[in-house]
């Protein structure tokens, strides 16, 4: 699955995406402290990336953290600056981020890596790996399953991950897990999982 397939697929429904998960009130309270519980506790520039219709990006900013949303899809990055217009939005990719190395304190990864296939999650840990300062926080949001493997997502193909090889992954590329957050599938909503991790000081 590359990016153009997934931005084609998104900007199909982007209408319908935006109408169900395109404000802070429809995302579930304890998502929120928990981005809020790591991304707000240091000064610097935050990078939400896959930022989709940018309501994480603006609640960040609300609270004064310096977020910048990035999305591959340019109807959600019309739509961000025109629901957030005070707010940074660029098109881009996570794969190739615009910015310097050890430049953000932060990255929010919120459900925006679960179309990367498995064999392409390390080079994008790396990319974000590469923009993140030593002691920097990355926030990674996924649907979690007991093995990798993929499933038919209403847009396009995703993938669910065990969090222990999440947290693997995220090891190798030289994070190190500070909390989890885990909540069951509940008829409504599939399995899913959080991992704030710190880049280890070099």
């Amino acid at each position: 699955m590359n990016s153009d397939q997934v931005q084609t697929a998104y900007s199909a429904v982007t209408d319908l995406y935006i109408g169900l998960f395109g404000t802070i009130q429809q995302t579930h309270p304890d998502d929120v402290a928990f981005i809020e519980r790591h991304l707000l506790l240091r000064p610097g520039r935050v990078l939400d990336v896959g930022c989709g219709p940018g309501h994480l990006t603006g609640h960040l900013r609300s609270l004064g953290v310096d977020a910048v949303g990035i999305d591959l899809v340019p109807e959600f990055i019309s739509h961000a600056r025109a629901a957030h217009p005070d707010g940074e939005y660029r098109l881009g990719s996570m794969a190739s981020l615009d910015a310097g190395d050890r430049s953000v304190a932060g990255v929010l990864a919120w459900f925006s890596v679960i179309h990367t296939p498995p064999r392409e999650l390390d080079g994008v840990l790396a990319e974000l790996r590469r923009v993140t300062a030593p002691g920097g926080t990355l926030v990674f949001g996924f649907f979690e399953g007991d093995e990798v493997e993929p499933f038919d997502h209403k847009v396009v193909t995703a993938y669910r991950w065990p969090a222990d090889e999440v947290c693997a992954r995220l090891a190798q590329a030289g994070f190190v897990e500070v909390e989890r957050m885990h909540r069951p599938g509940d008829g409504t909503h599939r399995p899913y999982s959080a991992i704030a991790a710190v880049l280890r000081e070099p």
